[in-house]
């Protein structure tokens, strides 16, 4: 922690709560390719927290699309509200929630979202509502990010000095506003490959389950089991082959979060009849030409032969750690014994049942 103590936490939205982007990440591709168009990942990741009024602008512009950005935003928001009720809470969000407001740490919510969509994504989220001190979207200042204007006004609305307020931002357009109103700022980068580009940040972790309150001066979790942390289910489908799991996607989309980092262990479903305890170890791999997520697995019951190239259901009940560098590869980054013990031991309480 740098510079006051922390009073109060601002959180963004989408990408950092919820993962919003994740279940609609390909409206943009089905409304381009009615006008023969393909979407363009790299500017659209520029994109990234940007209001949606300067989105569309730029959509318009970029795709040359012959339409006016306003008929581009009467046309796809129908599709996004269609989806947003879909969206999950990123893991490690409700457990920090629930964490803060158990201990009375104000909290407020602050999108570069206009404040009707922000109340559409919060309302199907149990809780929420009433948990947040203050709820902002993008069209209550004068300005959005990177202005400071929407953290400015959530920290004068909880009655906090802006200096002892920590942002929690997974897009660069957000740091970037954080930091311009002098305020502490954490990164949980959503588009991975671009993470080095928050170095701006305070201090950057992969997930929410990496976040340590009592480094910003909060009180500290205590919901640890026998060395691990329950969490809420993470479910997938994959396939097992040499030692490392290949995920099962509809149409390219992934079931598993992209912050999803670190050693976790859960259950196999082979079939209605077969289950498996297992423990994988989650990362990115920054060295290959084809940077992407890797998921090494070590199953503590049954054979591999059992289960070889089968398709299965994996869900993950528990965290063990995370890890400490994402460009440096390590050892740490492979499953232990102390890891392979500390899950067998967990499997067997309560706690990671499923």
């Amino acid at each position: 922690m740098n510079g006051n103590r922390i009073s109060a936490v601002i959180f963004d939205l989408d990408g950092t709560l919820l993962n919003t982007e994740q279940v609609t990440k390909d409206l943009l591709k089905e409304f381009l390719a009615r006008y023969g168009k393909v979407v363009d990942m790299e500017k659209e990741n520029k994109r990234m927290g940007m209001v949606h009024h300067e989105s569309a602008i730029a959509v318009v512009k970029d795709y040359d699309l012959p339409i006016t950005p306003q008929q581009y935003t009467q046309n796809i928001m129908p599709m996004y509200h269609e989806k947003w009720p879909q969206a999950k809470p990123l893991p490690g969000v409700n457990r920090l929630i629930k964490h803060l407001h158990k201990h009375g740490v104000p909290f407020a919510l602050a999108s570069n979202s206009i404040r009707k969509n922000v109340e559409v994504k919060v309302s199907s989220q149990k809780g929420w509502k009433e948990y947040f001190s203050v709820i902002l979207g993008s069209d209550q200042v004068k300005s959005g990010k990177p202005s400071p204007d929407l953290f400015l006004e959530a920290a004068n609305k909880m009655g906090v000095d802006a200096s002892c307020c920590l942002v929690i931002e997974d897009s660069l357009v957000g740091v970037k506003a954080g930091k311009a109103a002098k305020m502490q700022v954490v990164a949980v980068p959503s588009i991975q490959d671009e993470s080095d580009q928050y170095s701006i940040a305070d201090h950057i972790i992969h997930s929410f389950l990496d976040f340590q309150p009592e480094l910003w001066a909060l009180p500290p979790f205590d919901d640890w089991v026998m060395n691990a942390l329950p969490i809420e289910p993470i479910c997938f489908k994959a396939s097992y082959k040499n030692g490392f799991l290949q995920e099962l996607s509809v149409n390219g989309a992934s079931d598993l979060p992209n912050q999803a980092w670190g050693v976790y262990f859960g259950w196999v479903e082979v079939d209605s009849q077969q289950r498996f305890k297992i423990i994988v170890s989650i990362k990115w791999d920054y060295t290959s030409a084809s940077f992407g997520k890797t998921i090494e697995a070590c199953f503590m019951n049954g054979s591999k032969e059992q289960i070889y190239d089968e398709p299965m259901k994996v869900t993950l009940v528990g965290f063990i750690r995370g890890f400490d560098t994402k460009k440096n590869p390590s050892s740490d980054t492979h499953i232990l014994d102390q890891d392979k013990s500390i899950a067998e031991a967990c499997l067997d309480l309560a706690e990671y049942q499923y």
